[in-house]
């Protein structure tokens, strides 16, 4: 067996990249990484523009204001949003009516919120002095021309996705999501909707990984369920040979009818990693043939999710071309007391909380390998140390975010 930070770096060395691009239209660009530097053809916004709804002023103008001694502007012209200021020119002793976005007519140098004016009679009343460039947002204030806005390898958000639309671009080039096959194993696995028999579970694996490979920019494909023949599985796996990963569940432990190990050696699969050091997911298996990647995952559904986790979804981000594959790791304040035994990573369900600035964590409840309700309550994992056997409560433990707003 070998340490999850051991595995985690044979994993990722392990990882092509995917070369082949497509072009996509923003509609479709979230969650897809960037494979070129995106550089700004402009500025942003592209000239000075008004931040408040008010009153375009030479700033000078309003020094002697005061709320009994107002300074009064003559107002005779309006700007709005979207339209053209060329030949506006603002003379001292006038202000001009302006909308959030407008363009700031040549000479302005301030905006007067409408809020602390009162206007009669094509007069308006300013009454407190305002400071050069007060309300007033400058061209390529948020991007300036020719600067490197998103750096390749960006994987898109909803963000990333506005920035793209401000600088016009209505399609961007991304690198093609990896195709993968999703296969279950084992006798006692139905499939959803189907009557149970007795002695048989439904097979909510395949739709976890099916989730989390779409969630994390892969193209998922589900292969159905095999049974527990050695042969059986021998076939379905060399039908999907074809796939940049595959990700099956079960048949990796020391069972009489776990093949998995087996079968991938039969297929000329280098097997890396059989076993690791963690609870839950300890019997992973990852191997890799020319740039195919092989994932054997546990067949119990916390350890399917855990492992997933911990080992496909960087894999996953990587193929991809994302730069960044690391979940957020803080510490927080235990509010239970824990325990475990020495020589394995636990990760625990976890669900933290926030108060007065500071983070706290609980355990969902029961940490079985099956119990699901555990995991769907938590928003992150507990982190014990291979050599912790209690953490007492109130003391500080390492927690990596889950359910944060996703990367």
């Amino acid at each position: 067996m070998i340490s999850v930070d051991k595995a985690i770096e044979i994993i990722l060395s392990s990882i092509p990249l995917i070369k082949e691009t497509e072009r996509v239209t923003l509609f479709e660009a979230w969650g897809r990484v960037l494979s070129d530097d995106i550089t700004a053809p402009a500025n942003v916004p592209p000239e000075n523009n008004s931040a408040m709804d008010g009153y375009a002023i030479i700033y000078t103008d309003t020094d002697s204001a005061g709320e009994t001694t107002p300074v009064k502007l003559k107002v005779d012209e309006e700007i709005r949003a979207g339209q053209d200021n060329e030949g506006k020119v603002l003379k001292s002793g006038y202000a001009i009516r302006i909308m959030t976005g407008a363009p700031v007519p040549e000479n302005a140098d301030a905006v007067v919120p409408f809020e602390d004016t009162d206007e009669s009679c094509g007069v308006v009343a300013i009454r407190k002095p305002f400071v050069k460039y007060e309300n007033i947002r400058f061209a390529g204030e948020d991007i300036k021309k020719g600067e490197t806005v998103l750096k390749k390898g960006t994987r898109l958000d909803s963000a990333e996705i506005g920035l793209l639309a401000s600088m016009n671009n209505p399609e961007v080039t991304v690198y093609r999501r990896p195709e993968v096959a999703i296969l279950s194993t084992g006798d006692e696995i139905l499939e959803v909707g189907k009557e149970s028999p007795g002695g048989k579970i439904f097979n909510s694996n395949a739709y976890v990984l099916y989730s989390e490979v779409k969630k994390y920019g892969g193209n998922p494909h589900y292969a159905g369920i095999v049974k527990d023949e050695k042969g059986d599985v021998l076939k379905r796996f060399s039908e999907l040979l074809n796939y940049d990963i595959i990700i099956s569940s079960g048949g990796v432990s020391m069972g009489k009818y776990d093949f998995i190990p087996d079968v991938l050696r039969d297929l000329g699969i280098d097997l890396k990693i059989q076993k690791i050091l963690m609870k839950p997911g300890k019997p992973v298996v990852f191997g890799t043939k020319g740039d195919k990647l092989f994932f054997g995952l546990p067949g119990n559904p916390v350890s399917v999710m855990v492992s997933f986790q911990r080992f496909v979804r960087p894999a996953l981000l990587k193929m991809s071309g994302a730069q960044k594959t690391d979940k957020p790791v803080i510490s927080a304040v235990s509010e239970d007391e824990l325990h475990k035994k020495k020589g394995r990573r636990y990760f625990i369900r976890g669900h933290y909380t926030i108060r007065n600035g500071e983070f706290y964590v609980k355990s969902t409840g029961p940490q079985g390998s099956g119990i699901l309700t555990s995991m769907s309550s938590a928003n992150c994992f507990i982190i014990l140390p291979e050599d912790t056997e209690v953490v007492k409560e109130g003391e500080k433990v390492e927690i990596e975010l889950i359910r944060h707003g996703e990367i």
